[in-house]
């Protein structure tokens, strides 16, 4: 099975992204924010990295990078949602393997606490 990560899995109009900061559930550690709202599709994922919190282009690039392939790892985990994920100061000096493990520690609460309940 392949996980890749098309245009059709990321927000990428501004009125997109308004809607999930308007009616979205907030989720965040020291490293990331990430904000979700239910969507009657599949998974998808916007990216809002600061210069003031990630630092120069190359530090922004390395932290979407990280983000992107985190969520396409575990994108058929996720409820289908809308998620909006920007970092905080903390990210600009981190490891790879500290933010990937951050996003998973977050992906896994927003798993629990917004999936749909399951029927039996």
């Amino acid at each position: 099975m392949r996980l890749g990560f098309p245009a059709r899995l990321r927000l990428r109009r501004k009125s997109q992204f308004e809607a999930v900061y308007a009616r979205g559930r907030r989720f965040g550690d020291g490293f990331f924010t990430v904000i979700a709202r239910p969507n009657d599709v599949e998974p998808r994922l916007g990216l809002a990295v600061s210069t003031k919190a990630a630092g120069n282009s190359v530090q922004r690039n390395r932290i979407r990078r990280v983000v992107r392939e985190s969520f396409r790892l575990r994108q058929r985990e996720l409820p289908p949602m809308d998620f909006v994920v920007s970092g905080r100061a903390a990210v600009r000096g981190a490891a790879n393997g500290v933010l990937r493990a951050s996003l998973a520690a977050l992906w896994k609460r927003v798993t629990e606490q917004c999936a749909p309940p399951q029927h039996s």
